[in-house]
């Protein structure tokens, strides 16, 4: 198994580092660079630009309005964004029911849903886990009965990131309540400005405002909303999260932490040196960057037998892939804490300080690193808790 990139591949991505240089925003870039999420309106000017060049959603066959970019590309234009850092295209839309649609969905869905997915005229979010249907998702009560031309929705959904901002919101309910705990769920796409959708935050631990819980009150759905065959919404809910897991390796993003986790040490003093000059620091150090080439060497090994690869099924070793990739990213979130100090504990905007007459409590780089930490709690948990992912492994790998 040669693990190489081709030198097309290596041009390639100068090709993608050359355009992301030129093209993202100072200030999208700026902020990215301080650990704070970009902004709606940036995220949506990104993807825009990505679009125009053809970029916006990497897995997406030609047909379809995508690259069709080999594993190899996918993987390296995902690790340059993350690297640079540039906002990612919206998971939403082009890693999750883009995908979805493009494989069970009809003819017209493709037309009508596709192209205003690519160019972020429609922001989605998704609408899985339920108060009592998180890791175990089969485990949903949301109901869907249909009546006349419609199905008419049920329920409530939580945890649903960037709600708020959403257009559309696609949907796992079951719609056979006497069929076994898998069976008799289909999955819908509900335009949210139908009457009976109500959104409420859920402040988490941080502060932040990135999560909600969403309740439908007979909300009315068209028939032709379903997407592949009713009662078989577990297959795309399996599809979905397949593709899911395996960008949540984030190699690129974790090298780039790293490396301000780094120039942070440098800077932040302890026992009059710099930390980055204690032994005990420079071992955690070493030992993220370890695992993350371990990490980096199995996302390769996926690439070159996912290619090889007959069927459609999700890779049992994306399970890998996610428990990893959020394993070192916590881990970087703690070590970006010990860096910072007490500084971590300085929260809000250090572009809100300008012009300000108050004496700066901390250096520009601190602001806002332990709501990353608490924040990053959530990274073992969503898309498939980390214990369901070695439950997974253990039935896919060692047959228990």
């Amino acid at each position: 198994m040669d693990l190489r990139f081709t030198d097309a591949e290596i041009a390639f991505r100068q090709e993608v580092r050359d355009f992301i240089a030129k093209e993202l925003p100072a200030e999208t870039r700026a902020r990215m660079v301080a650990g704070r999420s970009p902004t709606k309106a940036q995220v949506v000017e990104w993807q825009q630009k990505l679009n125009s060049r053809g970029w916006a959603a990497p897995e997406w066959p030609k047909e379809a309005g995508g690259p069709g970019w080999t594993l190899a590309q996918r993987y390296i234009f995902r690790e340059e964004l993350q690297q640079a850092p540039a906002p990612s295209p919206l998971g939403f839309n082009i890693n999750m029911c883009g995908p979805v649609i493009i494989e069970f969905g009809t003819e017209e869905q493709k037309k009508k849903f596709l192209p205003r997915m690519l160019n972020l005229d429609d922001w989605w979010c998704q609408g899985f886990s339920e108060p009592g249907a998180g890791s175990d998702l089969a485990g949903l009560k949301t109901r869907a009965v249909k009546e006349g031309d419609h199905w008419v929705v049920n329920g409530q959904k939580t945890w649903t990131t960037l709600a708020q901002h959403a257009d559309w919101i696609f949907l796992l309910v079951r719609t056979d309540p006497a069929a076994k705990k898998q069976e008799g769920i289909s999955f819908l796409l509900c335009d949210m400005k139908t009457p009976g959708i109500t959104v409420r935050p859920i402040i988490t631990i941080e502060g932040g405002h990135e999560v909600n819980e969403v309740f439908f009150d007979d909300v009315k759905v068209p028939l032709e909303n379903l997407v592949g065959q009713e009662n078989r919404g577990w297959d795309c809910a399996k599809f979905l999260l397949g593709n899911e897991r395996f960008g949540q390796a984030r190699v690129g993003a974790s090298r780039e932490r790293i490396r301000r986790l780094k120039l942070i040490a440098q800077e932040s003093m302890d026992g009059g040196e710099p930390l980055m000059n204690d032994p005990d620091f420079r071992r955690k150090v070493t030992e993220i960057e370890v695992e993350l080439k371990a990490l980096e060497m199995t996302v390769m090994r996926v690439i070159a037998t996912e290619t090889k690869r007959k069927d459609k099924k999700p890779d049992p070793a994306t399970s890998v892939l996610k428990i990893k990739g959020t394993e070192i990213q916590q881990m970087c979130s703690e070590l970006l804490m010990k860096a910072a100090g007490p500084y971590a504990w300085v929260d809000g905007d250090p572009d809100e300080e300008e012009g300000s007459n108050d004496v700066d409590v901390a250096p520009d780089w601190a602001f806002g690193l332990a709501g990353v930490y608490f924040n990053w709690r959530k990274q073992s948990i969503y898309g498939g808790s980390n214990e369901i992912q070695r439950n997974i492994m253990a039935k896919a790998f060692l047959g228990l």
